[in-house]
């Protein structure tokens, strides 16, 4: 892979090779999902009824190879909302490529210019080769994630 790359809105001609991506993602963190869940999240992700659900894909000699989500929501700390990056991924042959880079500096350059600043994203702790790049790009935080 040597070609240029691109990275674009996910458009709804991408439903195959997304649902594709996105199931891989989810099967490196040991997660899946029913079908039912992956229409409704591609529908928002597509749909001008939801401003505040967004993605990216990523070609790669014109073929798609990664993914990101990012959702805007408020925050109480800020008068502006924040963007939480949730799902970032890059097809195993395409990494090295600085696909992953790209994708955080697409969601960088759009939550700024929608005037929201603030990125922010958790991975596994054991997620050791996308932390090599995200210790490049962002700053770790002290933060402990708890859920119910």
């Amino acid at each position: 892979m040597t070609g240029a790359l691109i990275i674009r809105p996910i458009e709804f001609t991408d439903r195959p090779v997304w649902g594709d991506l996105w199931r891989a993602y989810l099967e490196f963190y040991e997660t899946a999902l029913p079908d039912t869940v992956y229409d409704t999240t591609f529908a928002r992700l597509i749909s001008p009824d939801h401003p505040d659900q967004n993605g990216f894909t990523a070609l790669l000699d014109g073929r798609a190879v990664g993914l990101v989500h990012y959702i805007y929501h408020a925050h109480n700390w800020r008068p502006e909302q924040v963007c939480y990056l949730q799902d970032l991924y890059t097809a195993p042959e395409a990494r090295g490529h600085g696909v992953g880079r790209a994708l955080i500096e697409a969601v960088y350059a759009r939550a700024d210019a929608d005037g929201h600043p603030s990125v922010y994203w958790m991975t596994q702790e054991f997620n050791a080769t996308a932390r090599q790049l995200y210790d490049r790009v962002a700053t770790l935080t002290p933060f402990v994630k708890y859920a119910r």
